[in-house]
């Protein structure tokens, strides 16, 4: 690593005082860096010819062709580059894009109009009206920003929006029509807010549950991945190929991160995927084939890397595999400052990455360096010209194709400024029907589930009036954290949706999150709900050492085997974002129930827990997991393995009548 900084040290140095002998060695180092992960290494072999070869995704359009070519005949190299840049509205004003002719913008996790917390609705369409006016007014070739931003739940950065069970529950509904119906909510929610861009669906295949980000994976098995992901990027989109094609209401999809993001070693984020190429096309490319046929625009690198060589370096895998083999015509992006961790790259310099493939830089603060880099790099030829109208021209089909050059601004368009679409009541029905679908009955011992509406409940666990913890993270804010019930005007906790339940049945609810019933006027309950599990966390905070639940939190199973001994039937309701070693817990509970993350509609859960005061049992449990559970702490163990040995197998789940929900599924 020092002999590399000092050879780069020289090299810049050189650059300044002998420009031809510069130009000679900026070439010879941006070809030995995306050549090798490392000095002295070399980068892993791709056999390009075994992967799916797939037709232009989507079909090019001669019309769409012929105006790119027209405006990249009229681009300065400034207005170029700036095509290739995205920068974070926490550093960047309007004004600014008079001088620098950046491509697009972001909000990353905890950034906001103002950078203020839980900004409201209107603020966030404001300055999207006020970018749009921006780029409008600046001098020279108008091109159109993009604003993308994390809206994988639901459009769930903003105040009132409606926020859906994250993937691993939506992955247990094995309903790729529910999902396609998410994604058209969540588009037409993020148009309310003046967005055109959203970074989902995460196309992951999650192989080791200690990872952080498991949550984001529909499962482990890439035969679920592929369809939950085409359906959400169909729903998002609209139907590629016909007129709804990113039609009014839909926005830009992104499939992400390529490649193998799930699989790195000992579920590490941002790690090191060891799989073999035959694995890698087998497990973690199927999403991504199905990506592709569904339409989707934009491709996010992953930060992580494929046999030592970062993925926003691997010029084989995001060139000649995904563009070239794969057909892929939209373009790829970076993830913030992922081109950073690239040896021999800074955060405000990085050839590499754009001669590797990665079309657009995310740049969050970094961008204005950034910029004048880039500018000097294609002059001087380090960035080839033919690389850099490539790149300029995908971003700028992708804009074509999403209508951005006749769309009016964000306020004028379709849905923009109809906050009342935010938490509206037919999108709250969907976001309950998929917590419904989502759960998952690991154990129903005595078939105490369901209970009847007219007892007197406890509930109990520290996780039972918490929306924001029953939503996990990138819910208002980047980890989920901090976040009140007040915050939610549309959600409604577990243990509200419970309340409800049992008040229309003429029963009786007592709520003590350490399970205290002995103040309670009802005396002993005829039953505890006990709603406990992961505090909400997002990438990077959420690797995990161990993944048994009983080791980091003693005082949940205390709470359960207290319960249990006072002779009150127990039904845990486990909140999660991926399967935890939980048998002692199991053993400590009558029912058992997998709840995931199930967002802000609490009395989905409520639904399957309970008869209806007449008796009738409208609803029973469908979910089947899409993860294997551990048999023992920190086993990784997934569907496929040689021998197969779970505690739960894929497809588990009972119905409240006993039988599996899914057939064959056994224990």
């Amino acid at each position: 690593m020092e002999e590399r900084e000092s050879t780069r040290s020289a090299w810049r140095s050189g650059r300044r005082a002998d420009g031809k002998q510069a130009l000679i060695a900026a070439a010879a180092l941006a070809t030995a860096i995306c050549a090798a992960p490392a000095w002295g290494q070399s980068p892993p072999a791709v056999d390009v010819a075994a992967w799916p070869a797939l037709p232009p995704q989507p079909p090019t359009d001669p019309k769409h062709e012929a105006f790119v070519d027209g405006l990249l005949s009229k681009m300065s190299v400034e207005e170029k580059v700036g095509q290739l840049i995205q920068a974070d509205i926490a550093t960047i004003r309007p004004e600014d894009i008079a001088r620098y002719p950046l491509g697009s913008i972001l909000n990353g996790g905890d950034s906001s109009p103002d950078m203020a917390a839980r900004v409201p609705a209107p603020e966030w369409l404001k300055l999207a009206d006020a970018f749009y006016a921006a780029a409008r007014e600046r001098k020279g070739t108008y091109v159109p920003l993009m604003w993308g931003i994390d809206a994988v739940h639901g459009q769930n950065k903003i105040i009132g929006a409606t926020i859906f069970p994250h993937n691993i529950g939506l992955g247990a509904t094995r309903d790729p029509a529910l999902i396609e119906k998410i994604g058209e909510i969540t588009a037409q929610e993020v148009t309310v807010t003046g967005q055109d861009w959203v970074f989902a669906p995460t196309v992951a295949v999650a192989r080791d549950d200690h990872w952080g980000r498991t949550y984001e994976s529909y499962s482990e098995d890439p035969a679920i991945v592929a369809t939950s992901a085409a359906a959400l990027i169909k729903g998002l989109q609209g139907e590629v190929g016909t007129p709804d094609f990113l039609g009014a209401g839909h926005v830009i999809a992104t499939a992400k991160h390529f490649l193998g993001d799930g699989g790195t070693n000992g579920g590490k984020d941002q790690g090191d995927t060891l799989a073999s190429e035959v694995d890698l096309i087998a497990i973690h490319a199927p999403g991504y084939v199905a990506a592709l046929k569904a339409g989707v625009q934009t491709i996010m690198a992953s930060y992580s890397s494929w046999r030592g060589l970062k993925m926003h370096a691997d010029r084989a895998l995001l060139t000649d595999v995904l563009k070239g083999r794969m057909g892929f015509a939209g373009f790829i992006v970076g993830d913030w400052n992922g081109h950073e961790q690239v040896p021999g790259c800074t955060k405000s310099d990085c050839p590499i990455a754009t001669n590797a493939g990665v079309d657009m830089l995310m740049a969050p603060d970094g961008w204005r360096d950034l910029f004048a880099a880039m500018v000097r790099e294609v002059k001087d030829g380090t960035i080839p010209t033919a690389r850099l109208d490539d790149a300029v021209r995908r971003v700028l089909a992708v804009k074509v194709r999403a209508g951005l050059f006749e769309k009016p601004r964000p306020s004028a368009r379709p849905f923009a400024g109809k906050f009342d679409l935010l938490g509206a009541p037919e999108h709250r029905a969907v976001a309950r029907q998929a917590v419904r679908e989502s759960l998952v009955l690991l154990k129903n011992a005595g078939s105490v589930l369901p209970l009847k509406p007219g007892r007197r409940i406890l509930v109990a666990g520290d996780a039972a009036d918490d929306i924001g913890r029953q939503s996990g993270g990138w819910t208002l804010s980047w980890q989920g954290t901090g976040n009140l019930n007040g915050d939610f005007p549309h959600g409604q906790s577990i243990y509200a949706g419970i309340e409800e339940a049992v008040g229309a049945g003429g029963g009786t609810v007592h709520l003590s999150p350490k399970g205290e019933f002995q103040d309670s006027p009802d005396g002993k309950p005829d039953a505890a709900i006990v709603v406990i599990g992961e505090r909400p966390y997002a990438e990077m905070k959420g690797d995990l050492v161990t993944t048994s639940w009983s080791a980091m939190h003693p005082e949940d199973l205390a709470l359960l085997k207290r319960l249990n001994a006072a002779g009150i039937p127990v039904v845990t309701v486990f909140l999660s974002g991926r399967p935890l070693w939980v048998d002692p817990e199991l053993d400590a509970s009558d029912a058992f129930v997998a709840a995931w993350l199930p967002g802000t509609e609490g009395g989905g859960i409520a639904d399957l827990l309970f008869e209806k005061p007449d008796g009738s049992r409208p609803y029973d449990f469908r979910g089947t997991l899409s993860f294997s559970w551990p048999r023992v702490a920190d086993q990784v163990v997934n569907v496929g393995d040689v021998p197969y040995e779970p505690r739960f197998p894929v497809g588990y789940g009972l119905t409240l009548g006993g039988a599996p929900a899914a057939q064959g599924a056994t224990p």
